[in-house]
């Protein structure tokens, strides 16, 4: 078993070099042309398809070798979650890069995939024994099939992102060019969550603390990162360490939350740093890369991705979860916070194809709802599962 948990690391590992590589790669194949005119697949796009493909291969192998040194499938916890859902969204971007040949989206698709890598690489890696609520079929088709899903729509997130880089005016102050530096401080934050999570466990620091959970209990936490919150009505048990400023209530996670915080603030440095090192927002330091993109398939792209995406999400956050949930809780629907966001997202996608397909919502309008979209789906993926105690925390 130890043998294949080593070469499950070993095969992910290979799968984020490799994806780093064919970014690269693709940023050759988006060189400006001779005629200005048009993008089209060369050899510089061919290698970076070609390593994008290798590494989705070797990301499966992690897949299949951890599923058989756990004896089920690899989704049990954020970690196993979070990496296959970078699988899948290399997936639907390989299958969209030969429907389309653009290598643009390589050059953002494959670095998003990276960071959410990166992000799980955060969480817990080891292999446990399922708990009883998680004992069974129906992980392997609900969570597998919700992560399909949001992974085909995370492509229209990025070709909405790419539509807006090419078209918002970067040399004006406005609603537009501030929610773009929104969504870009937003990727740089993950970065800052890898360097906060890394830099304080390689220091190996430590701080236990006694508090009151929600049942009323008291139990003991310790915290990895100095607590800027601390549990509800908390005792610091380990001298010399640092104080929570303000205890949190008992139904929010406070040690996931401080970890968000830190997060934020590591991510507001990383991209103050960046602003002052370059002299412009992220958007206009990336736009030369899209210089080159035609608006009109990048709208095609995003709306198709959601058309695809939406039906398999359908099938796996709300009938296969419901089924799942009648079988384990005896109630199709428990306005879990989880749920709540899986109806959210939903109901927000079913809007976006409703004006889409009867208001004519198309170019920005579609580009920023596809943006937000995916918003919803990190919210629900971070937020909720970090801070929000529910019936989905042992995720």
């Amino acid at each position: 078993m130890s043998d294949l948990v080593q070469w499950s690391g070993n095969l992910l590992y290979a799968s984020f070099i490799m994806y780093l590589v064919a970014t690269f790669f693709f940023g050759g194949a988006i060189r400006p042309k001779k005629n200005g005119e048009k993008q089209e697949e060369n050899r510089w796009g061919k290698l970076g398809i070609t390593v994008a493909i290798i590494g989705f291969i070797s990301q499966l192998g992690y897949f299949f070798t951890r599923w058989a040194a756990s004896g089920h499938a690899p989704v049990s916890n954020l970690f196993e979650f979070i990496t296959f859902f970078s699988m899948m969204l290399v997936g639907a971007f390989i299958i969209i890069y030969f429907m389309y040949r653009l290598p643009v989206l390589g050059v953002f698709a494959l670095p998003v995939a990276l960071v959410i890598i990166a992000y799980a690489s955060m969480f817990p890696r080891d292999i446990s024994p399922l708990i009883p609520a998680l004992q069974s079929q129906w992980l392997h088709i609900h969570v597998t099939t919700v992560a399909a899903g949001e992974g085909i729509l995370a492509i229209s997130f990025i070709a909405g992102l790419v539509y807006l880089i090419k078209t918002i005016d970067q040399s004006k102050r406005n609603k537009q060019t501030f929610w773009l530096e929104m969504i870009m401080y937003s990727l740089v934050a993950v970065i800052g969550f890898v360097a906060v999570t890394t830099t304080f466990t390689l220091s190996g620091y430590e701080a236990q603390f006694e508090y009151v959970n929600k049942d009323g209990n008291v139990a003991k936490e310790t915290f990895t990162i100095p607590a800027i919150v601390g549990p509800n009505e908390s005792k610091l048990l380990t001298d010399g360490k640092f104080e929570p400023i303000v205890d949190m209530p008992a139904f929010i996670n406070a040690k996931k939350l401080n970890t968000t915080l830190w997060s934020l603030a590591a991510g507001a440095v990383l991209y103050g740093l960046l602003r002052l090192l370059t002299r412009k927002r992220m958007g206009a330091l990336v736009q030369p890369l899209v210089k080159n993109v035609n608006t009109d398939l990048m709208d095609e792209v995003s709306y198709r991705s959601i058309l695809i995406g939406f039906p398999v999400f359908t099938l796996g956050g709300l009938i296969f979860a419901m089924i799942w949930a009648q079988i384990a809780w005896t109630r199709f629907w428990g306005w879990d916070p989880k749920e709540v966001w899986a109806l959210i997202t939903w109901l927000f996608y079913a809007a976006f194809l409703h004006l889409r397909l009867s208001k004519g919502w198309h170019g920005e309008k579609s580009a920023w709802l596809a943006v937000i979209g995916f918003v919803i789906i990190m919210f629900n993926l971070v937020a909720v599962n970090l801070v929000i105690a529910g019936l989905h925390s042992y995720a």
